[in-house]
């Protein structure tokens, strides 16, 4: 069979699966459409890949509406508790710095607009923003076990995605501390428009930024250098007076690590989160 054949043979049994409308075909939706962009330029010169391109974007659009629905109610934590039990039943991988259909799903309830391109520049030592997958957010919080009782704060937060995630899946409290004006003003819209009165966005400098309540510092290695000694010294600070948590995913991991005063919850993964608490005498 030539490639042309199984393209068109795959496309046809997309189009007669009428299980991939069900709300919890997700993933397979992702994949379905995932592989349609990838075989666009042979598929859309006919009716078929068009038709069941939207039928597809249609379904999810349906299960997003419903799910911010959901969170609006103040129902989020059913959401993360049926994530939990899925990777119990599935052992879904988390590792891998890639993303994957659940950052879609994710992207499709949090829904956040186009920040512009009027950013400032970077300054030396911060690095360029990257959302950090999904998987590695809820897996933190499961980690973490952090509640209502807890404040995150999110040390270089970029659009918001993960004191939206903290909030909505846990019931905590949640910060966003990020330099980027035009990032804190997208995430304040995404969290106003879903509800979300427990998530609140600060722009400013990590460094200067007021940590006095916060129980769980996370950081995607959103700065390094001298610019992120400046911030751990500022967290031991905060560490020395009370109990306090950091969460860090990317390569910043190892340089915690590093810090004397933190012990990690387990063998530090390059692509995993790492949980630490604060060990000060």
């Amino acid at each position: 069979m030539t490639l042309a054949n199984d393209i068109r043979a795959r496309l046809a049994r997309l189009d007669r699966d009428s299980a991939l409308d069900a709300p919890e075909q997700w993933r397979a939706r992702a994949e379905a459409l995932e592989w349609i962009e990838s075989a666009w330029p042979q598929l859309a010169a006919g009716a078929v890949a068009p038709a069941l391109r939207s039928r597809l974007e249609c379904a999810d659009g349906r299960l997003h509406r419903r799910l911010r629905a959901v969170v609006r109610a103040g129902q989020g934590q059913v959401l993360f508790e049926r994530w939990r039990q899925e990777r119990a039943a599935t052992a879904r991988a988390i590792e891998g710095e890639g993303y994957d259909a659940l950052d879609e799903l994710v992207a499709g309830v949090l829904q956040l607009d186009d920040p512009g391109t009027e950013l400032l520049p970077l300054a030396p030592e911060m690095v360029f923003y990257q959302p950090t997958p999904a998987r590695h957010v809820l897996d933190m919080l499961a980690r973490s076990a952090l509640g209502p009782r807890d404040v995150l704060v999110d040390l270089g937060s970029g659009l918001g995605h993960v004191p939206m995630l903290a909030a909505l899946c846990t019931g905590a409290r949640a910060v966003g501390v990020e330099w980027q004006p035009a990032y804190v003003a997208c995430a304040r819209r995404a969290a106003r428009a879903l509800g979300l009165d427990g998530v609140h966005f600060v722009a400013a400098d990590a460094r200067d930024a007021d940590l006095s309540e916060g129980t769980l510092f996370f950081l995607y290695t959103p700065f390094g250098g001298n610019l992120l000694r400046g911030v751990l010294d500022a967290l031991h600070a905060q560490a020395i007076r009370r109990p306090i948590r950091l969460c860090t995913f990317g390569p910043c991991s190892r340089i915690v690590a590093g810090e004397t005063w933190l012990r990690a919850d387990g063998p530090l993964a390059p692509d995993r989160a790492v949980v630490f608490d604060a060990v000060v005498p």
